[in-house]
């Protein structure tokens, strides 16, 4: 590719695309941060581990916590296995910055919210929910007439009889 070719190139992408591209390219450059893919990883870690604060995980040797500690833990864990921990930290900072500015400011604070999601992407990536719901229970509008126990209303599930009383 020549030089023109990868100049038209780079004006020829979305402008959020090239931000981000020019992003992960000069950031870790001047940061001296040959790789920024552990540092991404970590922040998308901390997104869903502040979604799911109350959510037990396992660690190693089956130790488990609530997830709201799990990028401490790796956090401290790296300090202690490879001396260093810089690139957690700038993880967590990233994926603390990106929860405050998306979830916690709009809804706790009343702020508006200062980050969307690019329309583009929900071409690729629509937001909309398969028909597969949990484990083991078809949803409501695929179950068959006959798991209802019958009931075209679709209260009861099995018919049990009429039972008796304790005491009676």
């Amino acid at each position: 590719m020549s030089q023109n070719d990868l100049g038209d190139w780079y004006r020829g992408i979305p402008k959020i695309t090239r931000y981000w591209f020019t992003a992960c390219v000069v950031v870790p450059l001047a940061l001296n941060i040959p790789i920024v893919f552990e540092l991404l990883v970590l922040a998308a870690l901390y997104i869903w581990c502040q979604i799911n604060r109350d959510q037990i995980v396992s660690f190693w040797f089956g130790t488990r916590f609530k997830a709201a500690y799990l990028p401490w833990v790796l956090f401290a864990f790296n300090l202690i296995i490879r001396g260093g921990g810089i690139h957690e930290l700038l993880g967590i900072f990233v994926g603390h910055t990106y929860f405050f500015l998306k979830f916690k400011y709009p809804l706790d604070f009343g702020g508006t919210s200062l980050i969307e999601t690019p329309q583009f992407l929900y071409k690729y990536f629509p937001n909309t929910r398969s028909g597969v719901s949990g484990f083991g229970a078809a949803p409501a509008s695929r179950r068959r007439e006959e798991d209802n126990g019958g009931d075209v209303g679709g209260g009861a599930r099995h018919r049990w009889g009429e039972g008796r009383r304790l005491g009676d």
